[in-house]
Order: structure tokens, then C-alpha cells, then sequence
């Protein structure tokens, strides 16, 4: 019996790469069923803010499985992206991207003999991808970075299952905790946790610019890394241009109830209805939505029949040998048809049982899931830092907010753009019209909210507050960030 899934053609390109990759699957006697969804830049257009139908939600939350071209996002409305909407809303938190030299596909790497493959596990809802910003001032833009220790445990454990599933010894974490020690020191200390269930993958982690200088030059001593959101997007283009470009970089965004399959190269206006975009990033996509879905056998057969293609010289005027002449989408279609059967002399792939395949498709929770990893830790209020507007001096600043103290505060410190300015700084410090004031309990002494926001509000009777934020303790461990300098 065949299982239905949702398809959105995507814009641009995307209908044509999508229909020629609908009919390798049809030649291939994919058990699939196809319900066509109304998503994309025309939804926008037609007044959707969210790119796409009520019914397509619908339809997509009701099978679970979303294979889509590539979307455009309009610019300048103040809309959404698309394709971070679909993701989030669906919670479908672990983007998996699995790279790797392609025969036919020329690189700085593949012509040195060197044959890449890597996979990428990001993160996919939170980080600054949350899109939360603010303007403190008029030359001030803040936006939030959030990472939780749930979110991080889901993608994290998802990258260790993976690593076991594909037979890995080697899974790093990459990172900035040296410098993002609160945000970036969940994720990381979630990975170290995580990877004492699985003592058979050698865990390490490394610091993200010295992994992007690493990747460039040796590739080869990486097996799958795991990082955050933004990063995670950062090293997986890194790592496409390392295999020949977006045009070969297959994506997957695995939730517990809803998956999406794309294409995350652009929609390629310039080229859209002409008949000549490579549809080889959105069959890869859709050879890992086979897998997910069990159906290993067509998945494998269509790999195979690609490479074997590839291997041939066949190529869309994107890529390959310039000696030899291009063919159009449909035609490139049309040689990986007639090439199902035949196996690459290089790189050829099984039919894995259960390979990345998904177990459980009874998806439909009655409510939001709600998850809190220790609820017992002991809270406590050790201040307050309020951020303000204002063109005066720190010691000046400080004046004002040592008039508004009571016995329940001390003033700590100014800081300006992360660097401490009072009540020890330096005249070299250049500064904007944005400050933060912490105020600290006294030793001994114990904080409400209301204390804090009862300082915060006569502070504002002198100067401008823009923001406030709690100085929490967890267990007695400080749950915030001290200034450069402090």
C-alpha cells in the first residue's frame, strides 16, 4: 500500500527540479502517494503571511512527511523565512546534511584524490535563528540568543543515534563556550553528558573558527559534527562548497512527528522555466526521505543509478567537464532512469535494513509538549542588571544610580557593549548610548522579583531603561555572564 506525503514544488526552479525528480521515482516504483501543498513566495503575495495555506498545514500535520523544493522568502515585508517557519513550527530540530565527493563532480579535493564524506548534524529551532531583536536605542539593536538544555539533548542524542545507526567511531561538537560560556557551555556540557551513553563513538569537541580552518585543509579527520543553529548553517555551507556546492548538499530536518526534505540551494530565478537547473541536491534529499521512510531498496537503486551517471560524465551546465556537452533537467532525469540497475565502480551503496529509518509514524499529540530537565534545582535572585540610554559619562551614570540604592542593592559595576566601564575602566574604551547597571544583593540578604523591578522603575525616574534582566543562581552557580573586564 502506498503512503501519502506532501509535496511543495518550491519557487523558481522548483517545480521543474521536483517533476524531474517525481519521475525517477515513478520509474523506480516508489510506493508514494503525493498531496501537492500551496506553499512559497506567491502564498505571500497572496496575502498568507506564512507562505502557505491553512490547508497546507493542515495537509502536512496530518502526513507527517514534507518534501519540498527550494522557497523564497519576499524581502523587505517584514515577513518570515519560509523555510525557518516550516522548521520551527514543526520542531523538526535536527538538520542532518550528508556530504560527499561525488564521481563526476570535480573539486580542489576529488582531484587530489581525496574523497570527503561528512555528515553535519545542526541544531534547527533555537539560537539566534528565534529571530527575537530589539532596539534599546536608536543605535542599539539587541537580539537574543537562546539555547536550552532540551533542545540541545534532542539534537545531540539524535547525532550520537545517528553516528551508532551509520557505523561511525567519531563525533565532535563544535563551538564557541570559550567565549559564549553560558550559551554555547549548555551545548557543550549537554554533549559531554550524552556521550557517556555511547562509549563505543570517540566524543571531542573544538572550538568552531579552529573547525572551519580544519575543514578547509583536512576534512578528512572529521566523521559528523554536531553544532548549534546558526554555526551549524555556517559549517554546512562550508562543507557543501567542500563536495562541489549547494547543487550537491541533500537536506533533512527530522522532528519527532513531522520531517521535512529539501533543496536549500536558491530558487534561481534567472534560470526558472528554461529546463537546465540540476536537480541532484533535491534527489538527494528525497534518496534520504526514502531511507527515513524504510523504503531502502528504491533508495539505494536511485543512489546507485546517480553515481553511476555522474560517473558516466553526464551533467546539467552547472558542473562537469565543459569538453563535453550539458544536458537539460529532463534529460539528466531521463539517463539516471535508464541507468536504475547499474551500480558505480566507485562509492556504490546498499540497501541498508532500517537505516535512518523512522519506527514510529503515530505522530498526533493532543497537546504542546512541555519539557523541563530538572525541576527541583534550587532558584536564586542574586540581582539585577537594567540597561539604559544615555550619552553621560559612566561615573556620571553611576551617580544617578547610587541615588536611586537601597539597603537591599549594591552597585557593582557599568559595562558598555560587554566591557566593564565603571567603576574601573579605561578612557580608550569607545562607547554607545547603551549601558548596562548591576545591582547585587549585600551578602546575606535575599531578593524578590518585585525588588528588582521596584529599582528598575526608580532608576527610570533619572534615566531611560530600556531592558531588565534577573541575576539568577542554580544551585548556587551564577546563571549569568560577567562583563569583559569585571
Amino acid at each position: 500500500m502506498k503512503t501519502k506525503i506532501a509535496v511543495a514544488n518550491g519557487d523558481g526552479i522548483g517545480p521543474e527540479i521536483m517533476a524531474a525528480v517525481l519521475k525517477i521515482f515513478e520509474a523506480c516504483d516508489v510506493q508514494l502517494d503525493y498531496e501537492f501543498v500551496e506553499m512559497g513566495k506567491s502564498y505571500f503575495d497572496a496575502g498568507h503571511s506564512t507562505g502557505m495555506t491553512e490547508k497546507a498545514k493542515e495537509t502536512i500535520e496530518n502526513l507527517g512527511i514534507l518534501f519540498k523544493g527550494p522557497m523564497e522568502t519576499p524581502k523587505g515585508k517584514g515577513v518570515k523565512s519560509i523555510n525557518v517557519t516550516a522548521r520551527k513550527v514543526w520542531n523538526t530540530y535536527a538538520n542532518q546534511r550528508d556530504f560527499r565527493s561525488l564521481n563526476g563532480v570535480n573539486t580542489v579535493f576529488s582531484n587530489a584524490g581525496m574523497q570527503i564524506n561528512l555528515t553535519i548534524i545542526r541544531e534547527n529551532i533555537e539560537d539566534t535563528y528565534g529571530g527575537i531583536e530589539h532596539m534599546l536605542t536608536n543605535d542599539v539593536a539587541v537580539g537574543r540568543r537562546i539555547i536550552t538544555r532540551p533542545g540541545s539533548a534532542q539534537v545531540i542524542r539524535y547525532a550520537f543515534e545517528m553516528a551508532r545507526r551509520k557505523g561511525l567511531k567519531k563525533l565532535a561538537c563544535g563551538h564557541k563556550a570559550n567565549i559564549m560560556k553560558l550559551t554555547d557551555g549548555i551545548f557543550l556540557e549537554t554533549f559531554y553528558q550524552i556521550a557517556k551513553d555511547y562509549p563505543e563513538i570517540q566524543a571531542s569537541d573544538i572550538i568552531v573558527d579552529d573547525l572551519c580552518m580544519k575543514l578547509v585543509a583536512h576534512p578528512e579527520m572529521f566523521q559528523a559534527i554536531v553544532l548549534t543553529n546558526l554555526q551549524g548553517d555556517i559549517v554546512s555551507d562550508l562543507c557543501a562548497g567542500l563536495v562541489g556546492g549547494l547543487g550537491f548538499a541533500p537536506s533533512a530536518n527530522i522532528g519527532d512527528n513531522i520531517s521535512i526534505f529539501e533543496a536549500v540551494h536558491g530558487t534561481a530565478p534567472d534560470i526558472a522555466g528554461k529546463g537546465i537547473a540540476n536537480p541532484t541536491a533535491l534527489l538527494l534529499s528525497g534518496i534520504s526521505m526514502l531511507r527515513y521512510m524504510g523504503l531502502t531498496n528504491n533508495a539505494a537503486s536511485i543512489e546507485n543509478a546517480l553515481l553511476y551517471t555522474l560517473e558516466q560524465g553526464v551533467h546539467t551546465g552547472d558542473f562537469g567537464n565543459r569538453n563535453t556537452p550539458s544536458v537539460n533537467t529532463e534529460g539528466f532525469a531521463n539517463a539516471i532512469i535508464a541507468n536504475l540497475g547499474k551500480h558505480p565502480s566507485n562509492g556504490g551503496v546498499i540497501a541498508h535494513p532500517n537505516f535512518e529509518c523512522k519506527t514510529n509514524f503515530d505522530f498526533h499529540p493532543e497537546k504542546n509538549k512541555i519539557t523541563v530537565t530538572n525541576p527541583d534545582v534550587n532558584e536564586e535572585i542574586q540581582g539585577v542588571d537594567v540597561f539604559v540610554e544615555s550619552a553621560l559619562q559612566p561615573g556620571e551614570i553611576a551617580g544617578l544610580a547610587k541615588s536611586k540604592l537601597n539597603d537591599k542593592f549594591e552597585l557593582i559595576m557599568i559595562s558598555n557593549r560587554g566591557t566593564q566601564v565603571w567603576p574601573t575602566g579605561s578612557v580608550y574604551t569607545e562607547l554607545v548610548n547603551q549601558f548596562r547597571i548591576r545591582f547585587e544583593r549585600p551578602e546575606g540578604g535575599e531578593l524578590t522579583q518585585r525588588d528588582c523591578f521596584e529599582i528598575a522603575a526608580e532608576l527610570s525616574d533619572v534615566i531611560k531603561v530600556c531592558s531588565v534582566e534577573m541575576l539568577m543562581l542554580f544551585d548556587g552557580k551564577i546563571g549569568y555572564s560577567l562583563a569583559q573586564g569585571q
